[in-house]
């Protein structure tokens, strides 16, 4: 049995794909690569990927699947993973070797002592296009090093330092035995990723090494803010999903005070950014749509909306009028060159 299965979802990548299975072959023997292309048709990626597979055939396979979006090429990895351990890498990005190679040797210690982790997480790192200073997302202050630890362990989640699927590796039995399932045809569904195992994860690992490279930039990607306004509906329904799953897994959740804070601020976190797309769209349809998110989690959670209503994230995303929406634009702009996203 391989040490960890790491799945690429690839959809019309062969512009990059190559630099990010070149980092992951350094790995060995030890991992499996699942190169999942998504109903390729515009370029070679499914020629690319089948390359790998021949030339690398005890750690490459090849998948190829009609097109269904991230989430469905997620679910496809982990469905075919055979590994202890479960990795997405998505095809634009690449990890680091030193760091990869103390990961892999970290986890074969863990296999071989008597605790099982259902969650290893290292640094990530934001390779933003045309920025020399990278921005380096670290947990040095916020998790213990060097031990298997629970999350009464943790300490607080400081805004810009949530765990992201660039963070995190996952026991494969965990995801299956969960069944987890991403919606298809989606994008944004990572937040989905790493939220709803979470109830589940009783032992994590932390590796302080910067591990994985997130490539942001290009014009065409998901998480370009114009990109992402265009698809605000996909990023309401994933957000209104994790309202469904917070309310639903209450009793799981709310056993654990640490888990239940983290989790609620993680949610608030996503709907704060759904709102403020919707108001950097400058459209009445999408300020009605924000107005009709924050309906639904009333009506799904009446407490939980009051908490986040009159947070400061909250009356920020609320202010009346046009005043109101501009003075919500520009505080997120400055979040914006804080925490280096979009």
């Amino acid at each position: 049995m391989k040490l960890l299965s790491i799945a690429i979802p690839c959809y019309n990548s062969e512009n990059y794909m190559r630099k990010c299975i070149e980092s992951l072959l350094v790995g060995g023997e030890d991992v499996e690569i699942l190169i999942v292309d998504d109903g390729s048709t515009k370029d070679k990626t499914a020629e690319i990927a089948d390359e790998y597979a021949q030339n690398y055939p005890t750690i490459v396979k090849a998948i190829h699947k009609e097109n269904g979006g991230h989430g469905s090429a997620v679910n496809t990895g982990i469905e075919n993973a055979s590994g202890l351990y479960f990795k997405v890498v998505d095809s634009d990005d690449w990890v680091k070797k030193d760091a990869y190679l103390q990961i892999l040797s970290k986890l074969r210690e863990l296999v071989a002592g008597s605790e099982t982790v259902d969650m290893f997480i290292s640094n990530y790192v934001y390779e933003k296009e045309g920025e020399k200073n990278k921005k380096i997302i670290e947990y040095r202050h916020i998790l213990p090093t060097d031990k298997v630890f629970s999350w009464g362990d943790s300490h607080y989640f400081s805004k810009g330092h949530y765990i992201l699927m660039h963070s995190v590796i996952f026991r494969t039995m965990l995801l299956k035995d969960m069944k987890l399932r991403l919606p298809e045809h989606t994008f944004y569904v990572d937040n989905l990723y790493v939220f709803e195992p979470l109830p589940y994860v009783k032992k994590m690992y932390y590796l302080d090494v910067n591990f994985y490279r997130y490539f942001i930039g290009r014009e065409d990607q998901s998480v370009n803010e114009r990109v992402m306004i265009g698809r605000i509906d996909q990023q309401l329904l994933v957000n209104r999903r994790m309202i469904d799953y917070f309310v639903n897994q209450r009793d799981m959740i709310t056993a654990d005070k640490h888990l239940y804070k983290y989790m609620r601020n993680y949610l608030e976190i996503i709907t704060t950014i759904s709102s403020v797309l919707a108001i950097r769209s400058g459209t009445d349809e999408n300020l009605e749509k924000k107005k009709e998110l924050w309906n639904y989690l009333k009506k799904k959670d009446y407490k939980l909306y009051m908490w986040m209503r009159k947070g400061i994230m909250g009356s920020f995303m609320n202010l009346p009028g046009k005043g109101g929406r501009s003075i919500t634009v520009n505080a997120y702009k400055v979040c914006q060159k804080i925490f280096k996203f979009n």
